[in-house]
Parts: structure tokens; sequence; C-alpha cells
């Protein structure tokens, strides 16, 4: 996993949406980028929500604005959160590169419109297929490979 050369590294980093991304998006889950707004799912900040302030492939690991610890000589130092521990509440669609991916993992493609189109008297005038049985393989043994007497 910390040899996973940049571009796997990246699939690594997915996060659920939530529900109103899942239903509008079709899909269930995307890599986190910086940008995103994420709410905390596990550990002391939880329900936390925030905007995406870096992402760290190197450590598996993302910051979100606003989780932070003040250190002892009084500066403020951003948590680090494992992206599957987030969801995702708002998406970062500036890129053109990321439409076309969440439109082409969990969009309608033209085919699958054109499939929906079809008539359904078409399908249900077919008889459906029968399922062959197979004959289950029995393995002859002989006392010689046995071993036995």
């Amino acid at each position: 996993m910390y040899q996973a050369p940049q571009h796997n590294r990246y699939r690594r980093f997915s996060a659920p949406l939530s529900s109103a991304l899942k239903s509008s998006h079709n899909t269930n889950s995307v890599p986190v980028r910086t940008g995103d707004t994420v709410r905390v799912m596990r550990g002391d900040y939880k329900g936390f929500e925030g905007k995406v302030n870096r992402v760290d492939r190197r450590k598996y690991r993302i910051f979100v604005e606003g989780v932070s610890m003040e250190k002892v000589d009084g500066s403020t130092v951003l948590i680090p959160i494992h992206p599957s521990k987030v969801m995702i509440t708002h998406l970062n669609l500036d890129d053109k590169w990321r439409k076309e991916i969440l439109k082409r993992k969990g969009g309608v493609s033209e085919k699958d419109e054109l499939a929906k189109e079809k008539p359904i008297e078409e399908a249900e005038s077919k008889p459906p297929k029968k399922k062959r049985k197979r004959k289950k393989k029995t393995r002859k043994t002989t006392t010689a490979e046995s071993g036995g007497e």
C-alpha cells in the first residue's frame, strides 16, 4: 500500500457520498479532493463539517478546515484524518475531468437510455432460458491411491 504509485493511491482516497449526492450522481463513493466539503464520521471530531484543505497522498490522510488543535507554543495545527472516516456532503466540480468521471461512473449512458426505450413486449415474448443441470464429477479412489489396504 505504501509503495503504490500515485494514480493507485488516488483511488484509495474514496469516501462515501451523502444520501442527497448518492441519489443525484447515482454512485456511492468518490475520491476526496481539495475543496470538497466533508463531515467527519469517526473520532473526537465526529459530526464536524468543513472544507478539505489539503490531501496528503504519501501518508493517506486529508486535512479539514477547523479540525485542528492548539500546540503548547500557541500555534494551531491541522489534524490528519483518514478519508474513509469522512462523508462527502458537497463536491467540488470545478474540474471538467471530475464531472466526466462522475458521469461515467454513475450517470446514465446513452446505451442505458436506449435499452430503457425498447418495448417491454420484445423481452416478454421470448421464453425464459432453462438452466442445464450439470453432473457432479465423482472421484474414484482405489486402495492403491488412498494408501489403504
